[in-house]
């Protein structure tokens, strides 16, 4: 007689998040064994308190590789708003004084730019770089 023994399998468990919120500073780029790192840090506004007064907002640290690391590199700059969509890496690690130190960070895998770049409120800009000034008269 053969016994068949059941296992369950694992439940795959997810770990996505998904952010909308604006740039603390400017990306922070670097190389690292061929491989390109975007280094970002996002605050997200807080849910109002009972009376609509602010609290405050929740910061994020977002890392980006490869080809969307070159682009938050080149494209996005302090104050820019974004929305990222990836999931949580947990590090661990001793540090110099010999203490444990861990941190959660974003590993995204898509960061949406959800607004334009700041420009010069007194001028606008052509897709061929020449300004215009709002006072332009146009001819007809």
């Amino acid at each position: 007689m053969t016994t068949l023994a059941i296992t369950e399998a694992p439940t795959p468990q997810f770990q996505v998040i998904n952010l909308i919120g604006r740039l603390t500073q400017d990306p922070q780029v670097a190389t690292r064994s061929d491989t390109t790192i975007c280094k970002l840090r996002v605050a997200v506004n807080r849910l109002p308190g009972k009376n609509g007064e602010d609290r405050g907002a929740n910061y994020f640290d977002i890392a980006t590789f490869g080809g969307l690391a070159l682009n938050c590199g080149k494209y996005l700059t302090k104050g820019r708003r974004v929305g990222i969509a990836g999931r949580l890496n947990h590090n661990e690690w001793k540090a110099d004084d010999g203490n444990s130190r861990q941190r959660v960070e974003i590993i995204a895998d898509n960061v949406e730019f959800l607004d334009g770049p700041k420009r010069d409120e007194d001028t606008d800009s052509r897709p061929d770089g020449t300004e215009v000034s709002p006072e332009a008269e146009i001819a007809f």
